[in-house]
């Protein structure tokens, strides 16, 4: 079921992120990363619009938008190959039409999915934070292709 996040559910939500995390982005030093466990709930979910994937009365998922911008999008690995990534895509295309995002040019998991769901790439960059370098993707408004 997908729904809004709540406070309730930071500690399931964070293990999703980690969990998720630790095999999408390997490449990702553990100092980037501990510094974002601790941007997520004071700096990027005060400032987005979050939605979860429950699952047996567990946040197995999560994507949170800020604008058009997916700002993340993280599934549990016990629950991927289930959809859920491509359920709360659905959502976030519903609740905003057009959706932009980046990915770590080093996370093929990633640039799959985005790849497959439709989105283009608009832009290669450096992401700063971490000096890892990013493509840029612009999903228009309008029908998608299924994800997973």
């Amino acid at each position: 079921m997908i729904r809004r996040y709540e406070e309730r559910d930071l500690d399931d939500l964070l293990d999703a992120w980690a969990a998720a995390s630790a095999i999408a982005h390997p490449f990702l030093p553990e100092e980037f990363l501990a510094s974002e466990r601790e941007n997520i709930p004071n700096l990027y979910l005060p400032n987005a619009e979050t939605w979860v994937f429950e699952a047996d009365e567990k946040v197995v998922g999560f994507i949170a938008l800020i604008g058009i911008e997916v700002g993340a999008i993280f599934v549990h690995p016990s629950h991927q190959k289930m959809q859920i990534g491509q359920q709360l895509m659905d959502k976030a295309k519903d609740v905003r039409g057009e959706l932009e995002v980046e990915v770590f040019t080093a996370n093929p998991i990633g640039r799959s999915f985005y790849a497959k769901y439709g989105f283009v790439q608009i832009e290669a960059k450096t992401h700063e934070p971490s000096g890892q370098d990013v493509m840029r993707l612009r999903l228009e408004a309008g029908p998608h292709r299924a994800a997973e």
